[in-house]
């Protein structure tokens, strides 16, 4: 080989290799730059689900179901759409004001209609509720809830919440797919009182139509009108006007933080069942409900919570049988007094907690005590 074909080919060499190192220098950097803007993304996407909006309180929706999320065919059907039929997301999707006013998040806990809530999901949402608000992260708490039982849901969580922090509870009278529906609304409004350092220490609220009610005192009273939700003898313990939320009130009776019930170790409540008072009502109506396993049971009696002969018959024999009997009222408000036969039958009165809801007391007394004297103290109390 002469000296410049030598040459030539040592230079080729040369320039090949200098290519090669410079093609991977320029694929390592590359990589390193990729590998840094993705751990720069994925830090700052991380970072943003955490915190959000540092300024704005942490609110978390829990969504068991209801007319809320509820949808139709058509717009124009209030009445025969199906409850629980849109997830949780879908229905904080429809108000994507609430970004401006708290960092929200939602946690499908059922989706079912209200009539459909029973003890065991009363337990799991009161365990998930009381979990959450242990998170010092989460600053308030609004549950999204079909009507028709709502007020159960509200007044049990009222009793065995163990945190001063807001929890309100939301529903709709009109379903999502409905023209003008109110559920919208009424999740706003929801977030925003969860989200008022006012709202601390009010024990559990619920909120329709602008009003904002204690679970102690609010009930539903029409079937199917949006102003149905309404706290008549006690009144609203606030409302909602616009963007301002204002509180007049503070509930009085023991609740929450307060409150001596707490379920976080108990797997099942106490079956209470609700009987009828009416005219020609009969004993065997109490022998039944013995029968199939009641540990309480709540009479809506008529007027002051009056019972027939053969109705006192009936409740006397189950109260022989170690079981608790309270006296509540069909008539919807006032207070059913205690009365001499009380203390004669060993009944309870209900004071002024509708039948429904002095159901839910008695099944957390029953977790106490048997005494018929001890859990009147606690329909006093609470």
């Amino acid at each position: 080989m002469n000296v410049t074909k030598w040459l030539g080919a040592v230079l080729l060499s040369v320039l090949l290799m200098s290519t090669a190192a410079c093609a991977n220098t320029s694929t390592q950097e590359n990589n390193q730059s990729e590998n840094e803007t993705a751990s720069k993304e994925s830090k700052d996407k991380t970072t943003a689900v955490e915190t959000g909006n540092k300024s704005l309180s942490n609110i978390k929706v829990l969504a068991t179901g209801g007319t809320i999320a509820g949808s139709s065919d058509s717009d124009t059907d209030t009445t025969g759409y199906k409850s629980g039929s849109l997830g949780i997301d879908k229905v904080i999707a429809s108000v994507p004001q609430l970004k401006d006013i708290a960092n929200v998040t939602g946690e499908q806990v059922a989706n079912v209609g209200s009539e459909n809530v029973d003890d065991a999901l009363l337990l799991k949402l009161a365990k998930r509720v009381n979990k959450l608000l242990n998170d010092d992260q989460v600053d308030g708490i609004v549950i999204t809830h079909g009507t028709d039982t709502l007020e159960e849901t509200a007044y049990f969580l009222h009793l065995v919440v163990k945190s001063d922090k807001p929890v309100v509870v939301v529903g709709s009278m009109r379903p999502a797919s409905a023209i003008s529906a109110d559920g919208p609304l009424n999740l706003y409004h929801a977030v925003k009182i969860a989200s008022t350092k006012e709202a601390k220490g009010k024990g559990v609220m619920v909120t329709l139509n602008d009003r904002i009610a204690s679970a102690r005192f609010i009930t539903k009273t029409n079937t199917t009108t949006t102003d149905s939700f309404k706290s008549l003898e006690q009144g609203y313990i606030g409302e909602i006007a616009g963007e301002v939320v204002s509180f007049y009130n503070e509930p009085t009776r023991k609740h929450t933080s307060e409150s001596e019930f707490d379920v976080s170790n108990i797997k099942e409540l106490p079956q209470v069942d609700i009987l009828y008072g009416y005219q020609n009502d009969q004993k065997y109506m109490y022998d039944a409900a013995v029968k199939a396993g009641a540990k309480g049971i709540v009479v809506a009696a008529a007027g002051n919570g009056t019972m027939s002969t053969e109705a006192i018959k009936g409740a006397t024999d189950a109260v022989k049988k170690d079981v608790v009997l309270v006296r509540s009222s069909r008539a919807g408000n006032g207070i059913v007094t205690h009365e001499k036969m009380d203390d004669e039958h060993h009944f309870v009165s209900s004071d002024s907690l509708n039948p429904q809801k002095a159901r839910i007391l008695l099944m957390l007394a029953l977790t106490k005590t048997k005494d018929p004297s001890k859990v009147q103290a606690y329909y006093e109390k609470y």
